[in-house]
C-alpha cells in the first residue's frame, strides 16, 4: 500500500514539472490589431447626370377670357453639379441643374384648332438642401429658385419664347455606392408663374401659366 501511494505521488510530481514545459511548447494565439474603419461622410464637390418625367398645368388668360387649365407632360434630361457638408448626422449641401426639356401640352379652348401650345424647352435650378444621415443613405429635403424657357404658340401663328424664373421645393433619397458614386431619387414641384405672350404673337396680351410636377433619377460621382 505504501507501494502504491508513494509510486502515485512520484507520478503525479512528475506530470507538475512536465505541464510547463509542454505548455512552453505551445504556439502562442495570434495577436490582430483592429481595423480601423473612417466612417462615411458625404462632405464634397459631386458631378452627376439626371433624367425623369414631368406632368402639370398650363393656362392662358386674357381681356377675352381664359383656357382654363390643361394637362402638360414630357421628359427632361440633363447635368447636375453640387456640394455638400455634414456636420454630424446632419448635410448640408447647394445644388443646381440645367435640363432639357419636352414637357408641352395644348387646349383648344378660347383658342380654335389647333389649339394654343405650351412648351418648357428647358428647366433649371438652383437650390438648398438638408439631409439626416444613415451613415450611406441619405433622405433630403430641398427647395430654391427654377427657372426656364416657356415656348408659346398660339393657334395658327408663331411662336414666342420667353425666359421665366419661379420656385420650387420637393424632397428625395440618395444612396452612396462603390467609393465615390452616388444614386438619388427625387420630387420636384415647379412653379414659373405668369409669362406674358405678347400683343405682336397672340393679338392681346395673354397670361400663359406653368406649373408643373418633376420625378428624377440621378447619378452623382462625387470629389
Amino acid at each position: 500500500m505504501k507501494r502504491l501511494t508513494f509510486a502515485a505521488c512520484a507520478g503525479l510530481l512528475a506530470v507538475t514539472m512536465a505541464a510547463p514545459s509542454f505548455a512552453a511548447d505551445l504556439p502562442r494565439p495570434a495577436y490582430k490589431a483592429p481595423i480601423y474603419t473612417a466612417p462615411f461622410s458625404w462632405t464634397g464637390f459631386y458631378v452627376g447626370l439626371n433624367g425623369g418625367y414631368g406632368w402639370g398645368k398650363s393656362s392662358w388668360t386674357s381681356t377675352l377670357g381664359t383656357t382654363g387649365d390643361f394637362n402638360t407632360t414630357g421628359y427632361l434630361f440633363g447635368g447636375t453639379l453640387g456640394y455638400n457638408l455634414q456636420t454630424g448626422v446632419w448635410v448640408w449641401g447647394l445644388e443646381g441643374d440645367l435640363d432639357y426639356s419636352t414637357i408641352k401640352g395644348s387646349t383648344t379652348t378660347f383658342c380654335g384648332a389647333p389649339g394654343c401650345e405650351t412648351r418648357n424647352t428647358w428647366l433649371g435650378t438652383a437650390r438648398g438642401r438638408i439631409g439626416y444621415a444613415w451613415d450611406r443613405f441619405l433622405p433630403f429635403i430641398t427647395g430654391g429658385a427654377a427657372f426656364g424657357g416657356i415656348k408659346m404658340t398660339p393657334a395658327g401663328g408663331v411662336s414666342e419664347t420667353k425666359t421665366k424664373l419661379g420656385w420650387t421645393l420637393g424632397a428625395g433619397v440618395e444612396y452612396a455606392f462603390m467609393g465615390a458614386w452616388s444614386a438619388k431619387l427625387e420630387y420636384l414641384y415647379v412653379n414659373l408663374g405668369k409669362t406674358t405672350c405678347d400683343i405682336a404673337t397672340c393679338g392681346v396680351a395673354t397670361d400663359v401659366d406653368f406649373r408643373s410636377n418633376i420625378v428624377r433619377l440621378g447619378l452623382n460621382y462625387r470629389f
